[in-house]
């Protein structure tokens, strides 16, 4: 088991805790002027590429080198490693004073070892590390559900809210999972309320039927039917 966390989970009680618990950790580490430093000075011949962050593909414009070497980890438990990467930023990206020669660098510590058995290198554990944001995007949707705005002063009325607010992320992601495609299938539920949650519709009856006829101008119709279809076609496992 390994615990990942941003620059918030990089304490000593944390990390310390984590050993205890016989589990490794991956966490980020702030970046200061004397790491940076560090950075600067490995030799190119020491990079290496980054992956995606599922570790099956090389990721472009991005490399990744150890400098435990090169860095004071005395205070972080026996066998704690550091890692930094260095990578183009993307347009319009803002460069702190740590950055170097026009590319943003981070660092992460970490007790995971290189396995030649199993493949884990510095590139591999970077990009383990950077999969940490799929679970951060998951949280960042549920607040847009509703879990950011609690309503009440109540215990009680509060948990009834998180119960409802999980329902609603997790019917949002069935239905990217099993109804939609393209862009709307990664889309955030801000952007689903836009285009599909909202769209005006108008019920009549007819032949004993209740319909809803939708507006043939919104441009997020023929996605809307395409959904309803996709699920109407599903199977029924029972």
């Amino acid at each position: 088991m390994t615990v990942r966390a941003d620059s918030a989970g990089c304490t000593q009680e944390f990390l310390k805790e984590c050993r205890e618990l016989g589990v490794r950790f991956c966490v980020g580490h702030p970046l200061t002027i004397d790491i940076a430093q560090a950075i600067t000075e490995v030799p190119d011949e020491c990079w290496q590429q980054a992956l995606t962050a599922d570790g099956t593909e090389p990721r472009g414009h991005a490399d990744v080198a150890e400098i435990t070497d090169r860095a004071d980890l005395s205070r972080w438990p026996d066998g704690t490693r550091m890692l930094a990467r260095r990578e183009d930023p993307h347009p319009g990206a803002q460069l702190t004073f740590c950055d170097s020669a026009g590319r943003r660098l981070q660092v992460l510590i970490t007790d995971i070892a290189d396995n030649a058995h199993n493949g884990t290198d510095i590139a591999y554990i970077e990009a383990l590390h950077r999969g940490r944001g799929r679970a951060e995007r998951q949280i960042s949707d549920h607040k847009a559900t509703g879990l950011a705005k609690l309503p009440s002063h109540s215990l009680a009325i509060n948990t009834a809210w998180l119960q409802i607010t999980m329902c609603a992320h997790d019917l949002l992601a069935w239905t990217k999972l099993l109804a939609l495609d393209g862009d709307l299938a990664k889309a955030e539920p801000k952007r689903l309320r836009h285009c599909l949650l909202h769209t005006a519709a108008r019920l009549v009856t007819t032949g004993r039927q209740n319909l809803a006829k939708l507006s043939q101008d919104w441009p997020w119709t023929p996605d809307l039917l395409a959904a309803h279809q996709r699920i109407h076609n599903l199977p029924l496992l029972i």
